[in-house]
């Protein structure tokens, strides 16, 4: 089973629609998993998906924001982390000994530090053109001090 976590700006459709990945994992009988990270149509001014693309929808970070009002719904970490492997082993014939999981761009970012701070949960963890610093990316300077608070992002 492989979970691949989509870069910032992208929905779960993205790689699995543009990747081709279906009659090879089909062949080689892998299960993957394209979850959508990023809450959306929460109802509250501070998240849109229009004018600030870095921070709100398609841009969860893949951390469990400790700030409001992000709080309450961007939780990434403990979504890919524990609530997504549970629905995955609750309905689908998989074996969880044997997840992957890899991400591109952002996604990236989330692959390697799911994979990092959770080394015996997955088989092998890939990234391909991750942000590879999120104190210092532009892409995440913004969303990290927001989500974590100034004092937790630095």
């Amino acid at each position: 089973m492989l979970y691949f976590l989509s870069g910032l700006t992208c929905s779960e459709d993205n790689a699995a629609q543009k990747s081709g990945f279906a009659e090879y994992a089909k062949k080689h009988g892998v299960a993957v998993v394209f979850p959508d990270t990023s809450p959306r149509k929460l109802g509250f001014a501070e998240v849109n998906d229009n004018e600030n693309w870095k921070v709100g929808y398609g841009a969860g970070h893949y951390c469990d924001a400790t700030q409001e009002p992000w709080s309450n719904n961007f939780n990434m970490y403990t979504y890919v982390t524990s609530e997504l492997p549970n629905i995955v082993n609750s309905y689908f014939p998989v074996d969880p000994a044997t997840k992957s999981i890899m991400g591109h761009s952002m996604g990236g970012l989330g692959a390697l530090t799911v994979g990092l701070r959770n080394t015996s949960d997955y088989a092998s963890v890939s990234a391909f053109a991750p942000i590879g610093n999120p104190e210092t990316s532009g892409f995440c300077t913004d969303a990290m001090s927001q989500y974590l608070g100034k004092e937790q992002a630095s």
